[in-house]
């Protein structure tokens, strides 16, 4: 009697299955943000050079000033340029007087011609090669005429462009912005063939700002033309700022296999500067549902790394990836599907194959 006893409780024991809490798998597209670097620029650079010959008389500017457009930054002198325009000046009163005497000679000859002309209506008045010689003497006249005034155009034409020259000794700003770097001082010969050939000022933009970053391929899907775009800088730490995709290459740089896209920041106060290197938020758009599973259901060994699936009341180890968190849930590659049942609280204590009973938990969370 004692033995089938003890048989008895075996086979209870035997038949008894553990009880287990299951969710299902949950399938829906995620949008999540991954960190990328970033570069401020400028949106307008410009190194402002002198485009004529001639020493610094003054600089209005230095670095720090902010400046209009066409405001006056440094002004030039230059002896040998006005030395020239009053040369030409000359030139061209010269070719006046000129024109003006060959045009009276014109007046002179056709005034001739046309007396012998009509005393050629009486016959034997005048002989007929004085009348040839008078219509020549007025082509002559008006070959000269035509030669001077080309002369009087080209001397007014080189006044006019040693003037426009004369207008180059003021160095103006091209766009408003700030001058981010002084090079000259008076005194110093500029120019493209002075002693300081190089820039004069840095000119830049800073009002609005280009922010550059480089997008990795497998995230150019984000690149969405006037999307607003987050972002950190460490001089203003705890502070998002927002940013607006405006330009993207459309081309890979083939040693860093990443796409250079360009945000437009407004900057009217000045807190953020070119140089600066942001942290861009930037967002991820996934084109296909993410398999979606609680933290606590992926268990991982020293092994493998894998999820408990419940399939016709048996245990059955499902290998996995992880993802990146998605709210309270987390994103899993494998051979899994929606709405599969799985473990929800999994340990690798629940052997394959064993049989179980389950209880359906509360549906899980996503963001």
């Amino acid at each position: 009697m004692h033995k089938v006893f003890v048989l008895s409780l075996l086979a209870a024991t035997l038949g008894a299955q553990q009880a287990v809490e299951v969710v299902s798998v949950v399938a829906r597209p995620v949008e999540r943000t991954v960190e990328l670097p970033g570069e401020f620029l400028p949106y307008l650079s410009v190194a402002v050079h002198a485009k004529v010959t001639g020493f610094v008389e003054r600089v209005e500017v230095d670095r720090g000033s902010v400046v209009r457009k066409d405001q006056l930054l440094a002004t030039l002198e230059a002896p040998e340029l006005r030395a020239q325009v009053l040369e030409a000046e000359s030139q061209v009163r010269a070719a006046e007087a000129r024109r003006a005497e060959v045009q009276a000679k014109l007046v002179a000859a056709q005034s001739t011609y046309e007396r012998l002309k009509a005393a050629s209506s009486t016959p034997g008045a005048v002989a007929a090669n004085e009348l040839i010689v008078a219509g020549k003497a007025v082509d002559a006249a008006q070959a000269q005429v035509r030669a001077e005034e080309a002369s009087a155009r080209a001397s007014a034409s080189a006044v006019q462009s040693l003037r426009e020259m004369e207008n180059y000794l003021r160095v103006t700003a091209p766009f408003a912005g700030v001058i981010t770097e002084r090079d000259v001082h008076p005194g110093a010969l500029v120019g493209p063939a002075g002693q300081h050939s190089g820039a004069l000022f840095q000119l830049e933009q800073n009002t609005r700002l280009r922010l550059v970053v480089a997008v990795p391929e497998v995230e150019v899907s984000g690149i969405v033309a006037g999307a607003r775009v987050p972002f950190l800088v460490p001089a203003w730490p705890g502070e998002t700022f927002q940013g607006v995709i405006a330009r993207a290459a459309h081309s890979l740089d083939p040693k860093t296999r990443s796409m250079a896209v360009e945000l437009d920041v407004t900057n009217p106060q000045g807190r953020l500067a070119p140089g600066m290197y942001p942290t861009v938020k930037w967002p991820v758009r996934e084109l296909r549902a993410a398999l979606l599973v609680p933290p606590s259901s992926v268990v991982t060994t020293t092994e493998r790394t894998f999820v408990i699936r419940v399939k016709d009341g048996r245990i059955e180890w499902v290998d996995v990836a992880k993802g990146p968190p998605a709210g309270d849930l987390l994103e899993v590659f494998g051979p899994l599907r929606a709405g599969d049942a799985i473990v929800r609280r999994a340990s690798d204590e629940l052997r394959q194959g064993s049989r179980v009973t389950v209880r359906q938990a509360a549906p899980p969370k996503a963001s």
